[in-house]
Formats: C-alpha cells, sequence, structure tokens
C-alpha cells in the first residue's frame, strides 16, 4: 500500500487500479471513475470479474458442466465489453472463479501491486449480485488499499466522474482518520480543491454545560485545523466544520450543503468478522456509501 504524503509536493501514487465488476448497472457506474483515475495518475485499470459457485448451486449433476459452460461464456462476453471501453487506457481484463470475492480480490491486490480499488454498489444488503450491499462492505473493510464507492445516489450527480471540486473529510481523530487524512489532504491538492474538515460530536450535553461545549468545540476546531500543514492552507482553503448529532446524517448533510464531490473515511479493519466498529460506529460507513450522492474513498487503519 502507497501511503499519502501530508504535504504540499507529496504526490499519492496509484499506479495500479483494481476496477471490479460485476457487469450491473451499478459496475457500469464506476467504470468512468477507474478511467479517470487512471488517466489523472499515469495508472494502469486490471479490470475483473468474479464467478462464483452459488450460481451452480441448485443444479444437478447432468446440467452443472453446460451450465459451467454457460456461465464462462457470459463472462467472457461482459469482460469483452469492458476490454472495448477501456479502449485508451492502460488496461488488462480477468476472470477468476472463487470461493468467494473477497478470496478473489484479496488475490488480485497481490498479484496487480494495487493502489486503489473502484467498485460500485447498490448500497443495500440481500441483493444477489456479487458487488451489492454487504460484499461491497467487506471488501472495503478488509483492503489494505484504499477502496473507492460509487453508490446508487452518486450516479449521474452534479460532479464529472473523478473531477473532485470539494473534498469532504470527516474525521473523529482516531488512527483510522489519520490513515485517510493523507489521501483527503493529497487528491484536494491533485485537484485543487476546497478541502472541508468535519468532525461529528456524537453527545448532547445539557443546556448547564454549554460553557464546557463551547471550549470543546473551539478545541476541536483547532484540531481540525492542524490536519492540514501550513503550506497547504492557501491551495486547499481548508474549511472546519463541527456538527452535533448522529454522524452518518450529519456528514451526509454537511455533504449536500457543501456540494462535495468526494467523501473520504477511515475504517476499522473487519479484523474476523464485519460486526466489527468503524471508527464512528460500525453503520456509519455503510449509510455514507449508500446515501451519499458522491463517491465515498474509504481508507483502512
Amino acid at each position: 500500500m502507497k501511503t499519502a504524503g501530508t504535504s504540499t509536493g507529496t504526490r499519492i501514487a496509484l499506479k495500479n487500479i483494481l476496477y471490479l465488476t460485476d457487469f450491473s448497472e451499478a459496475s457500469q457506474a464506476a467504470l468512468p471513475f477507474a478511467v479517470a483515475m487512471a488517466r489523472e495518475f499515469g495508472g494502469t485499470i486490471h479490470a475483473l470479474h468474479v464467478m462464483m459457485p452459488e450460481a451452480l448451486t441448485y443444479m444437478s449433476p447432468d446440467t452443472i458442466g453446460i451450465a459451467i459452460e454457460a456461465q464462462e461464456e457470459a463472462a467472457d462476453a461482459g469482460m469483452r465489453r469492458v476490454g472495448a471501453q477501456l479502449n485508451g487506457a492502460a488496461h488488462d481484463v480477468s476472470v477468476m472463479r472463487a470461493a468467494s470475492v473477497w478470496q478473489a480480490v484479496e488475490q488480485a491486490i497481490a498479484d496487480c501491486e494495487t493502489d486503489l480499488i473502484v467498485l460500485g454498489t447498490q448500497g443495500r444488503t440481500g441483493v444477489p449480485k456479487l458487488l451489492m450491499g454487504s460484499i461491497a462492505e467487506e471488501i472495503f473493510r478488509r483492503s489494505p488499499v484504499p477502496v473507492l464507492t460509487i453508490g446508487p445516489w452518486a450516479r449521474g450527480g452534479a460532479h464529472n466522474a473523478a473531477q473532485f471540486h470539494r473534498v469532504l473529510f470527516a474525521t473523529d481523530f482516531s488512527a483510522e482518520a489519520v490513515a485517510a487524512s493523507g489521501y483527503a489532504i493529497s487528491l484536494a491538492e491533485e485537484h485543487a480543491a476546497r478541502l472541508i474538515l468535519l468532525n461529528v460530536i456524537h453527545e448532547r450535553v445539557p443546556d448547564s454545560d454549554a460553557g464546557r461545549v463551547q471550549t470543546s468545540v473551539a478545541h476541536v476546531m483547532y484540531e481540525l485545523h492542524e490536519i492540514v500543514p501550513q503550506n497547504a492552507e492557501l491551495w486547499c482553503r481548508p474549511e472546519a466544520v463541527v456538527e452535533h448529532g448522529d454522524p452518518a446524517a450529519r456528514i451526509l448533510e454537511v455533504a449536500r450543503l457543501r456540494g462535495a464531490d468526494l467523501i473520504v473515511l477511515g475504517v476499522r479493519s473487519a479484523a474476523s468478522s464485519l460486526g466489527a466498529a468503524t471508527h464512528l460506529e460500525r453503520a456509519v460507513a455503510h449509510k455514507v456509501v449508500a446515501h451519499a450522492a458522491c463517491p465515498v474513498l474509504t481508507v483502512r487503519g
């Protein structure tokens, strides 16, 4: 994994971009972002489709061979269409059969020396597609490299693929957020974008503690400004925002009001299960990815 710098002159390296597709509308919507990021950073796109055994579960022994052949033919045809759309960008395409999507993705990350994963998702669970809901979440929680997820509400938005003008970085100052901050700053620098720094204070306190709250907010504002190196403040024009309430709801609302076209979040490793919490509670990243009107870049701490 390439580490993003937090000072001007340090450019993140996105030389190998893994684009995941199940040929759905969601995956198709993510393709322009993979292309734009590859062109921006002079990178290569590695397009991957994973064939899953579940599709063959209820096949009889007589028909399973025919089904496997049909599955492979459909995958090859789909990848030819993807390859045609990638003409003009350095790329390769591959189809893997694996017991799980993550198993194939983990292998591809190593084989391709991946710097970034790009995928589309419907943002909900229970949908029998490869890159929907829970599988997309498993990828961004397990991936050792950043994951750019294009959710259902990010399609057809005002943004122009990966041309970012306002980058929203949501942080609680955890180790996971620190890992993500370099990417937020570097991408803002790369695009000469406005950088919005957001901290959401979850708890509300009684009116009698208003003075303490004001002190706390002032301290948070100071900490937000400390994230950005002084020599970066001129070009990214950082704006510090402190909100109270539900973290996911406030992140989405600030992104909407500020016209953000990229949200950056730090996420905690899934460890042995997806029950592990994120740095802003487990549901936050999922809700933001599912409902954001722009792409979301998640960086695992």
